[in-house]
């Protein structure tokens, strides 16, 4: 069996370091350990993660490989990774450069696809915050926590932090990630929407835990927000694509309509419970618009100047 681990980096040198010191330690003591590839590529056009990559290959524990895509965006990116991975993996991986996977976390992955016989496989991405000064509102909020489900959940939607997918299926597609997505993010929504509508099957693996890094420019009100708006008005944007429009409708315009409303009347009484409970309502809000605007085809560029910061 051949695993291909496809990592998209953008000017994260020590997130980097932190993954592959983390991909260094995986281990395999239920299943057959694999052979495995690791497949970087930056987008960074002056290739500012080549060098690290050349310096590392010589004690790497698995084969790696180093790529340039110089178009700006994730679809591009990741596009170029599904690419240039080989050509008789048996299963493609996705994992970002702001994340450290358990040890186990191939095989947990590994174990759940052989148990559901499923077509993609995706977990959780744990929140790990390296400042000690994080706000104790953004803790109790837990506004960095995925939504977590039984393992063997089947889902209609996956995310390229933390999963793995079948490489035929990644290998018999035209165009992987939709690069109209490249500077919007929701590339991968709109990916595992469209193999769910396909007939594949996509589940969850609870123990397939990784961690992501979550600098302190981010636990603060505006970046929740707006990640919050982001999030699912790509969603909706993904979703305007996948389902018939008059039944997408209905749904997204009752959904984020209950939302805003539930954000308007939790607001007031929020005041008195906590910065948390107020983020809360307010987060709620902005995910009501933003699944209304996605609706209607409006979309916010939060990689239009950086990537996923």
């Amino acid at each position: 069996m051949l695993v291909s681990i496809c990592i998209a980096t953008y000017q994260r040198p020590e997130g980097l370091r932190r993954l592959m010191e983390g991909l260094d330690r995986l281990i395999f003591t239920k299943l057959e350990q694999p052979k495995i590839e690791v497949i970087v590529v930056d987008n960074d056009p002056t290739c500012s993660a080549q060098a690290f990559c050349q310096q590392l290959q010589s004690q790497f524990k698995w084969a790696l490989k180093y790529f340039s895509e110089p178009q700006r965006g994730i679809s591009y990116v990741r596009n170029k990774a599904v690419a240039e991975a080989s050509t008789d993996a048996d299963f493609i991986l996705f994992i970002d450069d702001d994340e450290v996977p358990e040890p186990d976390w191939i095989e947990q992955l590994l174990i759940v696809q052989q148990q559901y016989q499923a077509d993609v496989v995706c977990g959780p991405a744990l929140p790990f915050f390296p400042e000690s000064d994080v706000p104790q509102w953004v803790i109790s909020g837990h506004f960095f926590e995925p939504q977590r489900y039984p393992t063997g959940h089947q889902l209609q939607c996956a995310c390229t932090n933390n999963v793995l997918v079948r490489g035929s299926i990644l290998r018999a597609m035209d165009q992987v990630f939709d690069n109209r997505f490249a500077l919007i993010g929701g590339e991968d929504s709109h990916l595992f929407m469209r193999l769910d509508q396909a007939g594949y099957k996509l589940v969850w693996a609870d123990l397939a835990v990784v961690y992501e890094w979550v600098p302190k420019s981010r636990t603060n009100v505006k970046w929740i927000l707006q990640r919050g708006y982001r999030c699912y008005g790509t969603y909706s944007l993904c979703a305007r694509e996948i389902e018939p429009l008059p039944k997408i409708a209905a749904k997204t315009i009752l959904t984020g309509s209950g939302r805003m409303a539930i954000g308007v009347v939790s607001l007031l009484p929020s005041l008195f419970l906590g910065k948390s409970q107020s983020v809360q309502a307010l987060l709620q809000l902005s995910r009501g618009a933003g699944m209304l605007s996605g609706l209607v085809g409006k979309s916010y560029n939060e990689y239009r100047t950086v990537h996923g910061d």
